[in-house]
């Protein structure tokens, strides 16, 4: 029986139309290996405010809500990328989490974890509120797929092309890690 091919669902933590995130994002689904399937999640600003009275089974829950655990449930894999808004997640980032953390979809799903920012600490604060959250709901992050971007409007070009050396390679890391993660959870998903 011939194996599917992986796919990664990619969560870019911003709104933004132009926004780096997203490209650095876009770029990186394209660096995974051949016979991955990479998408990307597009309803982050359709999905309604989390309250826990309507957070229900997926019958009760709103459409977006229900389209965003669908699309996490079909990925082998996760990776966010998200931008530091006053040292933390952007709202509309973590308002999509907390609709997951009942229902479970981050449980054992390898994921990946980068922030992105214009200043020189590329987005440390977001990033290590983001890996504290996604390891509450039990997300398998390994330990080289969390990388923090300095300047990424200076090294994402327009048309999303990684122009640094040394953070492309960090990306490159954090793409094997992902990869030797969700080959790992396959064999462990088949075996059970």
């Amino acid at each position: 029986m011939k194996k599917p091919n992986p796919i990664v669902l990619g969560i870019s933590g911003s709104l933004r139309d132009q926004s780096s995130n997203s490209r650095l994002l876009t770029s990186v689904g394209g660096m995974l290996p051949v016979g991955t399937e990479f998408r990307m999640y597009q309803g982050l600003a359709s999905l309604p405010h989390f309250n826990p009275d309507l957070d229900g089974d997926d019958v009760q829950a709103h459409e977006a809500v229900r389209d965003l655990r669908k699309e996490l449930k079909a990925a082998d894999a996760i990776i966010i990328c998200t931008p530091e808004y006053a040292r933390g997640v952007p709202g509309s980032l973590k308002n999509a989490l907390d609709w997951i953390v009942s229902s479970g979809e981050f449980m054992n799903k390898p994921t990946a974890v980068i922030s992105a920012s214009p200043h020189p600490d590329g987005g440390t604060s977001a990033r290590q509120s983001l890996m504290q959250t996604l390891k509450m709901m039990d997300a398998a992050i390994p330990d080289e797929a969390s990388l923090s971007v300095p300047f990424v409007s200076r090294i994402v070009s327009q048309d999303g092309h990684v122009t640094d050396a040394n953070i492309l390679s960090s990306l490159q890391l954090l793409i094997q890690a992902l990869s030797q993660a969700i080959g790992e959870n396959t064999v462990i998903t088949r075996e059970e």
